[in-house]
């Protein structure tokens, strides 16, 4: 019997068991045991408290919320969906960002209420449109054996506050199978700053994986002054031990511990938010698509990312007891983290800015889904 329907038959017990004599009492009460499963003493104490005519509930008393208003809730939630599903205290932060290219006309009070509206309240607002994902990835590295008492071992990436000391890996783009030859995309990121640059490769190879990294590091706003990898053959071999090492002014190259995700946290936050949100798990295979991988990284991507979507940082983290309080900063986007560090030049700020004025959120995510849309349906 349902919890309604025992409700129901306790309603319809209560007057004939207060009305009757003790004996009349008795086998009602025995009925009722035995038709809902209860205990004697329980039973007795339903039918002693049921009340049959209950008063409604009071409504929500104060004013009523100003957020309820489709006029503030489908900008949000356009915003939202926009800059790919961010959590409630990044969406905050993108708002003031995104909101001046919003593509319809808004009231001055929309924007006001947009712009003053609070991280719970956005929690509220979006609980009945929020998409869950859930899918982990394939790991495809194998530790490399050569040259790793040249590379030494770094674990301490994240007390790195100067620009220019990246974390890298490679994301296999495979489908459910490691057969053949397949894309693979070559993710970093710069520990300080957040900024990130991603280059696709038709296989890992020493040589395609190393011309990619020359790609990534012109493209950078500053220079590089460290990398660190796993422990994969891509990134453990003669030509990029070279590559970093032998010239001018070199850069510092080491690698994590072997089976250590933890070491290289950064990248591997990255390689979801980055490069699977967009691409998935499907297999990618053909070479042409590697060309039209890198015209997306190259172009909109890294703009939209670098440029309009924050991130957090932690600052502390502290175990008390069972439980461990991590404290982060406010949300900031990479290109603004990059305008606050004493690290790098004006001149490069000023290009920067300058950029910045050109772009427009909402036109990059835009073209982003049709060079999504050109790539898979070639697949």
């Amino acid at each position: 019997m349902s919890p309604k329907s025992k409700k129901e038959y306790l309603a319809s017990i209560f007057l004939p068991y207060r009305n009757a004599s003790k004996k009349r009492k008795s086998q009602i009460l025995n009925e009722f045991c035995l038709v809902c499963d209860y205990h004697r003493k329980y039973a007795i104490w339903l039918l002693k408290h049921h009340k049959r005519f209950t008063t409604p509930k009071p409504g929500k008393r104060g004013r009523a919320s100003k957020y309820n208003n489709p006029a503030i809730l489908e900008p949000l939630k356009q915003i939202w969906l926009a800059a790919n599903l961010p959590c409630s205290s990044r969406l905050k932060a993108i708002i003031p960002l995104w909101l001046p290219f919003y593509p319809e006309a808004l009231s001055a009070k929309v924007k006001e209420a947009l712009l003053s509206i609070s991280p719970s309240t956005i929690d509220r607002l979006l609980k009945s449109v929020r998409i869950k994902y859930g899918k982990r990835g394939r790991s495809t590295t194998k530790p490399g054996t050569l040259l790793k008492k040249h590379i030494p071992i770094k674990t301490k990436q994240w007390d790195e506050t100067r620009p220019g000391f990246i974390e890298a890996d490679t994301v296999a783009h495979c489908g459910g199978s490691l057969a053949g030859e397949f894309a693979y995309t070559v993710d970093t990121v710069d520990i300080a700053t957040g900024w990130t640059e991603q280059r696709a490769v038709l296989g890992k190879g020493e040589a395609g994986v190393l011309e990619q990294l020359k790609d990534i590091e012109a493209s950078y706003p500053f220079p590089l002054l460290g990398f660190d990898s796993d422990n994969g053959g891509e990134f453990i071999n003669y030509h990029a031990l070279k590559h970093f090492t032998q010239r001018e002014k070199p850069v510092a190259f080491t690698r994590s511990r072997e089976y250590e995700s933890n070491d290289n946290a950064h990248i591997e936050q990255k390689n979801w938010t980055h490069v699977r949100q967009y691409f998935g798990y499907s297999r990618l295979d053909d070479p042409r698509v590697v060309s039209w991988m890198n015209e997306f990284y190259r172009l909109e991507s890294r703009l939209y990312l670098n440029f309009f979507l924050p991130s957090v940082k932690l600052l502390s983290k502290e175990r008390i007891g069972s439980k461990t309080i991590k404290r982060h900063d406010l949300p900031k986007t990479p290109y603004q983290r990059v305008l606050e560090s004493k690290d790098v030049s004006t001149q490069t700020k000023n290009l920067l800015k300058e950029q910045f004025k050109t772009l427009n959120p909402f036109f990059l995510k835009k073209e982003m889904e049709k060079k999504l849309a050109r790539i898979f349906n070639l697949h």
